[in-house]
């Protein structure tokens, strides 16, 4: 893998790790507000957005082992 195409990578596995820290933190919010639906929405978005930086996470170590 070319070093620009890592860095671009890298640069959005970090950038969805932190939108996802950013929604699970409203999600916790709306918790303690008894906001549950939004709770929910909020959780669940962020449980997708992981799992697609878990996918980036192997996607980029498989590429470095090439």
């Amino acid at each position: 893998m070319k070093a620009e195409t890592r860095n671009v990578l890298l640069k959005a596995y970090a950038q969805l790790h932190q939108i996802t820290e950013e929604l699970y933190s409203a999600s916790d919010k709306a918790v303690e507000n008894n906001d549950f639906e939004d709770a929910s929405l909020l959780a669940s978005r962020a449980d997708r957005l992981y799992e697609e930086i878990e996918n980036l996470e192997i996607v980029i170590s498989e590429q470095e082992e090439i």
